[in-house]
């Protein structure tokens, strides 16, 4: 692949609770694309990225930001702003999958199934429960599952660490139904739907160090269910892509109940999916015979203003 862009400014970092992941997520990418004969510019995101930009004057940017001012239309319409294409989703489809209360209303607008979920504040959802458990709490605007309660009927009351001075995830959260069953995900590239993925975590849930600690989970590839279901989830994942507007890659999740409902219902789409060689989009990209520096490149070629 002929590079159309030469000098690459690789965001990472950042100010959100998912900074240590971006960090790890742009230097695998920004060492892929140098293996590929760009010129890279390693940029640890500050306030004064925008300044940072003007100076270097790349002709891209790969976005390897996570979570707030990275992931939610913030960094994006900087870049718009300053006319320097970029990977990923643009400022609309960003901001729309980081609020998963605006996402679930476009998810089932088209056709794609969600969890039944109150939107209330951190007290509120503290002071009683908002529906019989089991149910899950998680912010509003993170990622990563930061922030996340599973509520079960063993527990009297909520969490009470929602009324604390330290709740730092937001001033609303969702409350949605528990859905039992297995964790699935599959990416999108482009307009074209990869595999599925089984995650199994070591514990009972997903949480921050399931999804990045070494031994946190096991991803089954493909996943080992029915053929009927692996089809619908990538019809889904694209589904879901599709009505948020997103471009380049996303991943979404989605709990798949095996052994009651039957159905597959999406818990939320990610624009800016991990990118080490061992997240999750590589994996899948890898099944399908794209390797990890193909990956990025596609990534950076992709690239562009107005997305």
């Amino acid at each position: 692949m002929a590079n159309k862009y030469q000098h690459v400014a690789v965001l990472m970092g950042g100010w959100s609770s998912e900074r240590e992941i971006s960090l790890n997520s742009g230097a695998a990418c920004a060492g892929a694309l140098e293996q590929a004969g760009y010129r890279v510019a390693r940029v640890d995101v500050d306030r004064n990225i925008a300044a940072r930009l003007a100076e270097l004057r790349p002709d891209a940017c790969f976005n390897a930001l996570h979570g707030k001012g990275g992931e939610d239309g913030c960094i994006q319409g900087i870049l718009e702003t300053l006319q320097i294409p970029y990977t990923h989703s643009g400022v609309l489809a960003s901001a729309l999958a980081m609020d998963k209360a605006r996402a679930k209303i476009a998810f089932k607008a088209a056709g794609v199934p969600v969890a039944e979920g109150i939107v209330a504040s951190p007290a509120e959802a503290a002071r009683a429960h908002l529906m019989p458990p089991p149910y899950v709490i998680k912010p509003v605007t993170e990622g990563s599952s930061v922030g996340v309660f599973i509520v079960t009927e063993e527990h009297p009351h909520p969490p009470q660490e929602l009324f604390s001075d330290d709740w730092t995830f937001g001033e609303m959260v969702m409350v949605e139904r528990y859905i039992p069953g297995k964790e699935l995900t599959c990416a999108v590239l482009g307009d074209r739907a990869l595999d599925v993925i089984e995650i199994v975590p070591a514990t009972r849930f997903y949480d921050y160090e399931a999804k990045y600690a070494a031994g946190g989970s096991k991803h089954l590839l493909p996943a080992p269910i029915l053929p009927n279901v692996y089809q619908e989830a990538r019809r889904l994942a694209l589904a879901a892509h599709s009505a948020l507007g997103c471009r380049g890659v996303s991943r979404a999740d989605f709990r798949y109940d095996e052994r009651g409902t039957g159905k597959l219902i999406c818990l939320e789409v990610n624009t800016q999916p991990g990118m080490t060689e061992t997240s999750l989009v590589p994996e899948l990209a890898a099944y399908a015979g794209i390797t990890f520096d193909e990956l990025v490149q596609w990534m950076v070629e992709d690239a562009s203003t107005n997305r």
